[in-house]
């Protein structure tokens, strides 16, 4: 008889190990390189997918890599991910999304924080993405951002920006600046960085021709703005940026999304790619959701005081 209820013990065990290994899905995650907008999106898809019942060493694998800038590595890994077939395949900005989807057609991709999917060539349609891929779109307001510009530095003429011309979603937004300034009576002078380390030559090379700084969300700039707020400080010349984070690490300003936020609402996604639905139907998604943050001590290192009323108006005041 013992020997019965220890066959019976041994074979419930293996059922339950059984169905736990069958329910575990397996996310990975591939992200062009670490700074804090991005490293935001993912807890933010971390943080979500736990909310939904997904824990890691629970029910759900997670697999993460970075490419650290480097467009080569992040095509190893998303060769790497395609090979090990998980459920979900998770690709953070632009450079990973494209690398993703050439390399794992067959696997359902979430993109985030990607400026132009259209433009990106990863879908043809928002509301209908088809095949095997969709997300959310961090396109900027980018006249909005002018308009913000223009409040802090009333007789501004000139605003300089640094973008990476081998990424799609920075080419993107610094031709709707190019397109958008003259109607606010600004001209606008472009300094190219094509890697991190070329950042700060970059900013250096816009003193004396520019009245302020605009940094989009170029992911090889953002990774680097510290190189750039330094050259702010040094020359009095007012550094303005597209996303929120880079506030804190010494941006005067930025009108932008809270990219944890942005992360949240892609673990959405995700969890229902898990629950069985699949990527072509579901539409790429926007973010609405805008907060206006302001660093006045970075404002005074760049010569600059804000005015009261934005003060009252803005979500995040550094140091306050």
């Amino acid at each position: 008889m013992s020997h019965t209820i220890k066959l019976f013990s041994l074979l419930m065990t293996f059922f339950f190990a059984s169905n736990i290994i069958a329910d575990q899905k397996f996310v990975a995650i591939t992200q062009i390189v670490e700074h804090p907008a991005l490293d935001s999106v993912r807890k933010g898809v971390k943080d979500e997918l736990e909310n939904k019942g997904y824990i890691i060493g629970k029910n759900l694998e997670w697999q993460y890599q970075s490419a650290q800038g480097n467009p080569t590595t992040a095509t190893q890994i998303a060769r790497k991910f395609a090979g090990e077939e998980p459920d979900v395949i998770v690709a953070i900005a632009t450079p990973s999304a494209q690398t993703a989807a050439a390399a794992a057609r067959g696997i359902p991709i979430v993109f985030s924080a990607v400026t132009d999917p259209i433009g990106a060539k990863l879908v043809k349609n928002l509301e209908k993405p088809g095949r095997n891929i969709t997300g959310t779109t961090d396109m900027l307001p980018v006249k909005e951002h002018l308009n913000l510009i223009k409040t802090l530095i009333p007789n501004i003429k000139t605003i300089g920006t640094i973008y990476n011309p081998g990424e799609a979603n920075s080419v993107t937004i610094v031709e709707l600046v190019e397109k958008i300034a003259p109607e606010l009576g600004l001209k606008v002078v472009k300094s190219a960085a094509t890697k991190s380390s070329d950042v700060l030559t970059a900013a250096r090379a816009l003193v004396g021709k520019v009245d302020a700084i605009y940094l989009p969300t170029d992911n090889t700039v953002i990774s680097a703005a510290e190189a750039v707020i330094k050259v702010g400080e040094q020359n009095k010349l007012p550094v303005i940026a597209a996303d929120t984070d880079t506030v804190k690490r010494g941006a005067i300003a930025a009108l932008g999304f809270n990219y944890y936020d942005v992360g949240r609402q892609t673990g959405v996604i995700v969890a229902q790619i898990l629950e069985g639905k699949k990527p072509g139907d579901i539409p790429v998604q926007g973010v609405d959701k805008m907060e206006l943050h302001l660093n006045p001590g970075a404002a005074k290192r760049m010569g600059l005081s804000l005015p009261e009323d934005l003060l009252k108006s803005a979500k995040v005041i550094i140091g306050k």
